[in-house]
């Protein structure tokens, strides 16, 4: 299952840079995650403060 972040997302960025794939991008108050490019490596919530990257 692809991740997605949940409504506790900073919008620090972090996430951002350490996806391989380049599946987050910034959205409205939030990242987001394109389940489509995502390929559930889990590098996102590896480097998430928030723990706000979760599989879906």
């Amino acid at each position: 299952m692809a991740y997605a972040i949940s409504d506790d997302c900073i919008s620090c960025g972090a996430c951002a840079g350490e996806c391989p794939v380049g599946a987050i991008s910034e959205g409205d108050g939030k990242f987001e995650i394109d389940p489509d490019k995502c390929t559930e490596c889990g590098s996102c919530a590896a480097v998430c403060p928030v723990g706000a990257p979760k599989q879906a």
